[in-house]
């Protein structure tokens, strides 16, 4: 009875239904900034969402069916005030890629992943997305930006039949370049200047706040609406988010909308625009279901020269090349994954996805393997590990300390400076213990020095014999060198204190 009535507890309830912890306070000041947000991002995502459509190979009406379930479900199941669910530029371009311009398979793709979605969010699997690091993140965008606005160059120019293949879409449009429809280039170069003209308009503005008039704010979220896909920083529950975006696309499938996930640019216009919970979403989605029943035999007379300079202007700032520079500035190895992850989403998205948290793991598991040491030559030979000692780096750590100081002319004792090192695993204990023989073997010390309490709780444990730990380093030498004064804590003889033993067989 006791799990279940944790899992039943008003704690756990709040914390999967996030809606209990704002609605018992909601007011009518909130309600105001409320609907002038959910305005906002009503307004931005109803173009958005037939240009991205566009870019998932579906009919535009496909992009608003995407649209308003997101604000339904976040609203209950949401942990931030400011993210808002719909359909992306970069989500649909994965769409694009495995439904072949086939409203029911992205229909069907939307029901599969919001089921693995919510499999992972239950299982609290939200936890990988920290092995996804910010290189690879970067190198997927930023190369998604380019395969979007580029795949969108046709629409401007007005030509027709390219390849979905990134490479083999440059070359048609590079030959076929001489038969760009005029009408088309003009109306979508118009679009592109007035959206960039709005940019700077917004980056001319006073910050939007609650005295300013009710007119000059709107005026004020519609140029927000018209030019942000800027990116706000958040912390959040990944778990609860799963959940929420999970029971989006399955319940999304059954009004045919296909795969949905948060979106960089609306989330900055909710911000923005001084949303105070996720109640904004009501508006936005009660505005495109208004545009579903007003505006929807209107959809096959929108330009798409006009719907390509949306999309190019809302993913132009999603590539971002200043961070080549700040890696090379910080640590240059993290440029193998954001270029491995650049190249091969040009080819195909999620093989360059894979392949850049491959290489950044492998990156990881090498820096696990082989630890930066730290070594102090002298009468004692001192080895110190940079960082954690894991069963990869047991064979490097045998080779740094048993070539300097058992092969040399003259065998000498040596020093462990375990301080950086928290935990040991079985393996780490059999390879001391082979140190520790080989040096008896020798007729030398190999002492242990800075010995955390989970470490030599591990060694006592094992019972390794002969083992010789200091609390300081300058004791271990003056032991090692035969001076008087310093005695070692010998594991398997009475001289650990009791008190120590004690609180190692807690």
């Amino acid at each position: 009875m006791a799990p279940m009535s944790c899992c039943c507890s008003p704690a756990a309830v709040r914390r999967r239904l996030p809606v209990l912890a704002w609605l018992p306070r909601y007011s009518l000041k909130w309600l105001k900034m409320d609907l002038i947000a959910g305005l906002s991002v009503g307004l931005t995502v109803i173009p958005q969402a037939l240009a991205y459509a566009e870019v998932a190979g579906l009919p535009p009406q496909y992009g608003l069916y995407s649209a308003f379930m997101g604000c339904f479900v976040y609203l209950i199941l949401g942990t931030s005030r400011d993210v808002t669910l719909g359909p992306t530029a970069i989500m649909s371009l994965l769409v694009s890629s495995y439904t072949f311009h086939e409203p029911a398979y992205a229909v069907l793709l939307a029901f599969l992943s919001g089921c693995i979605q919510l499999a992972m969010g239950f299982l609290c699997l939200g936890f990988l997305l920290d092995f996804i690091s910010c290189p690879v993140i970067k190198g997927f965008t930023s190369a998604a930006a380019i395969t979007i606005g580029f795949g969108q160059v046709k629409n401007l120019l007005g030509l027709r039949d390219a390849p979905r293949q990134f490479f083999l879409q440059v070359c048609h449009i590079l030959r076929n370049v001489g038969d760009t429809r005029v009408g088309d280039a003009g109306l979508g170069l118009v679009c592109m200047l007035l959206l960039l003209l709005l940019k700077l308009m917004r980056d001319h503005m006073a910050p939007m706040h609650s005295e300013m008039p009710l007119g000059v704010r709107l005026s004020h979220g519609l140029v927000w609406t018209a030019t942000t896909a800027s990116q706000n920083n958040y912390r959040i529950d990944a778990n609860q988010e799963l959940l929420a975006i999970g029971l989006t696309n399955v319940l999304g499938s059954f009004v045919s909308s296909y795969p949905v996930t948060g979106s960089f640019g609306r989330t900055a216009v909710n911000a923005q625009s001084g949303v105070c919970t996720p109640a904004g979403g009501l508006v936005t989605g009660v505005l495109v279901l208004l545009s579903l029943g007003c505006l929807t035999s209107l959809f096959p007379y929108i330009p798409k020269a006009a719907l390509a300079a949306v999309i190019i202007m809302a993913v132009a700032p999603l590539c971002d090349p200043r961070i080549v520079r700040t890696l090379w500035r910080v640590k240059r190895l993290d440029l193998l994954p954001l270029c491995v992850t650049s190249l091969l989403c040009f080819w195909e998205v999620q093989y360059g996805i894979l392949a850049g948290t491959l290489v950044s793991g492998l990156i990881l598991l090498h820096s696990v393997a082989r630890p930066q040491m730290k070594v102090s030559e002298g009468p004692v030979l001192v080895v110190q590990p940079a960082s954690g000692l894991h069963f990869p780096a047991v064979e490097t750590l045998r080779e740094a300390i048993v070539s300097r100081a058992l092969e040399a002319p003259r065998p000498r004792c040596a020093v462990l400076d375990c301080t950086h090192v928290c935990s040991a695993d079985y393996t780490v204990v059999l390879g001391l213990a082979g140190l520790l023989e080989d040096f008896r073997s020798h007729g030398v010390t190999l002492a242990f020095v800075g010995l955390q309490v989970p470490v030599l709780r591990v060694l006592l444990s094992a019972d390794l014999s002969h083992l010789q730990h200091f609390p300081t380093l300058e004791e271990a030498e003056k032991h090692l060198n035969r001076e008087p004064g310093t005695q070692p804590y010998n594991v398997g003889d009475d001289s650990v204190p009791e008190h120590k033993v004690a609180l190692l067989k807690v």
